[in-house]
Parts: C-alpha cells; sequence; structure tokens
C-alpha cells in the first residue's frame, strides 16, 4: 500500500504523514506549499511539489509511486476569505478535487479518504451534531466542502472507489513543537497572539444562550485527528482489497463542548498570563453551540479521541513559545 497525501505539509497534512510513517504505511505528499512547509515532513518521505489542479502532475505521480489509496488534505479553509473569494474557492477545492478524483479513477486506485468539515452543517440549533443532521453551510468555503463530499460519494460508486469523508470539528494542539499550526486564525493561536503582544483576549459576543453567554464549541486534538485518518485509511483498503466498495461519512471530534470564556481562561492559566478578555460584538453566523456527536466513528471504526483540552492548549503553546524564541 502506498498513500498520496495532498496537502502533506501543512498543519493538519504533516500530523497525518507522521502518524501514518510511525505506523508503518508507505506514504507520499503532493503539496503546493502556499501554506506548507517541506520541514515538516519526516526523512526519507517523498514531496511532490504541485497543484491538484495540474492532471499530468497526478497521473505522473500516481503511476510513479504505485499509489494504491489516496488521503485528500489539500484545501482553502478560511471561511471569512472564502466570501470575499468564492470563484477561488470553488477553483481549488471542487475543481482540484474533481481533476483528483480524474487521476484517481484513471490510475485504479480504489480508496478515497477526503478531508471534509463541519462548516456543512451551518448553524445547527441541535445539542449533539450528529451525521444525520441537515447540512446548511453558511459560507462558500462550507459549500465547497458540502460539493465535495457528494462529488466523492459520486465517483466512488461510479468507478468501484471506498470512500470516506471526515467531518472536523474544531483542531487544536501539535504532536511536537515543530509541527504547530503557523497560522493565526483559530481560536487558540489567536489568543497566544495577543497575550505576546500584551493586548486583551477577543469574545466575540457574551450574549448567547449558554451557561456563560459565550459560544460552545468541540475541539479535537490534531494527534488524535491524524489517528483517525490513519485508522479510516485502512478501513478503506480493507474493503477495496475485499471487493466491497463502501462509503463512511463520520464526524471527528470529542463529543464535549467548551464555551469561548472557559478556553480562554484555561490558555490564560497554562501559559501564565492573567489577562481579561474584552468582549466584542457578535460576529455574524457565529451559531451558539456546535458540538459533535462522535458515537458513529468509534461504531464503525473503533477510534476515541485520548487527548483533552488541556493538552491541546499545552502542546499548542510549546510550539508557539518555540517558534517564537527562535524568530526572536
Amino acid at each position: 500500500m502506498t498513500f498520496l497525501i495532498t496537502g502533506g505539509a501543512g498543519y493538519i497534512g504533516s500530523h497525518v504523514v507522521r502518524a501514518m510513517t510511525q505506523a508503518g504505511e508507505s506514504v507520499v505528499v503532493l503539496d503546493d506549499l502556499s501554506t506548507g512547509y517541506a520541514e515538516r515532513l519526516p526523512d526519507g518521505v517523498p514531496l511532490v511539489v504541485g497543484s491538484t489542479l495540474d492532471r499530468e502532475v497526478l497521473d505522473k505521480t500516481i503511476a510513479e509511486y504505485g499509489v494504491t489509496g489516496v488521503v485528500h488534505l489539500a484545501a482553502k479553509k478560511q471561511v471569512g476569505e472564502s466570501v470575499e473569494l468564492p470563484l477561488h474557492y470553488y477553483r481549488e477545492n471542487v475543481v482540484g478535487l474533481t481533476v483528483l478524483l480524474e487521476a484517481v479513477a484513471a490510475g485504479g486506485v480504489r480508496n478515497f479518504l477526503f478531508s471534509s468539515s463541519a462548516a456543512v452543517y451551518g448553524m445547527p440549533d441541535v445539542d449533539l451534531v450528529t451525521e444525520d443532521t441537515p447540512c446548511l453551510p453558511m459560507s462558500p468555503y462550507g459549500e465547497t466542502k458540502l460539493a465535495g463530499e457528494w462529488l466523492v460519494r459520486a465517483a466512488g460508486k461510479a468507478h468501484g472507489i471506498s470512500t470516506a469523508c471526515l467531518r472536523y470539528f474544531n483542531v487544536a494542539g501539535a504532536a511536537t513543537p515543530e509541527l504547530a499550526d503557523t497560522g493565526v486564525f483559530n481560536l487558540v493561536p489567536m489568543v497566544f497572539e495577543r497575550l505576546d503582544a500584551g493586548e486583551s483576549p477577543r469574545i466575540f459576543g457574551d450574549d448567547y444562550d449558554t451557561p456563560d453567554g459565550t459560544c460552545i464549541r468541540d475541539y479535537i486534538h490534531v494527534e488524535d485527528l491524524a489517528d483517525a485518518h490513519l485508522v479510516a485509511a485502512r478501513k478503506l483498503a480493507e474493503w477495496a482489497a475485499a471487493g466491497e466498495p463502501r462509503d463512511l461519512t463520520v464526524n471527528i471530534g470529542r463529543g464535549e463542548g467548551v464555551s469561548v470564556r472557559e478556553m480562554v481562561d484555561l490558555i490564560n492559566e497554562i501559559t501564565g498570563h492573567s489577562v481579561d478578555p474584552a468582549v466584542t460584538p457578535r460576529r455574524a453566523g457565529d451559531p451558539a453551540r456546535v458540538v459533535a456527536s462522535a458515537g458513529r466513528i468509534e461504531s464503525e471504526l473503533g477510534w476515541q479521541a485520548r487527548h483533552d483540552v488541556r493538552d491541546m492548549i499545552s502542546s499548542a503553546w510549546a510550539g508557539w513559545t518555540a517558534r517564537h524564541t527562535v524568530s526572536a
């Protein structure tokens, strides 16, 4: 088995590469390095610098490395940016996926794992979001992920490919400081940046219908997320080897909600700060509560998250301080 991991030099992708290589799987990475870094990859892992929009590169890579399965993580993923640049997001995320699936079908690859997102659900008014909760995305980014799921399942059915769509909730943490998130788009690094600058972390709205008035989210450690990819990819390969192509859609979360204020307080504690957050107006489109039901992946794949929120913050902070100490 050889897995092609697209976007494997990115934050999440490099963790998936780490998990799969440590488990003895053979992998090759395709990444355009627009947000990824080659130095994140373990020694000996081949890197093809290229785009999923380039059919020639895809065909050559699949043939040269004898690719038998694909883990597709390469995508544009900033919600706000997707509103400003919808055509760019649809081209990168949907057209790129189409070209990749064409190459997969032509190359005889028989299992395909797709990186999806809880953004497909939009603003669900439920205590726990199950995989059967209606999908009503509220941004072009979320739309491209939902359209991607449709495309993956349709291609799988038509070409005898086993497929899985993994709907991530809020990802945080790092397996090692070197693999930490370098972006400042998610809550944990956003709070780190404010604290480092001596500024108050921001809470967008404290008048939601929740116990402390702030939004509640489900956070998943990136190392757990990577392990879920390994388990799912192996299950797809098992189905493909048995000649029984199937499809699977699962949430990747812990099934536990943590409020924004609770997260900020815990970040203060772990990082040794004591900066009170500043409450600012709500952001448009932020639902009060989005927490995953994680039962299906446990029953289908036997997977459960192992890390708690404290682990996520501590490991992310180790990466942040290492990177900014070097920068200084």
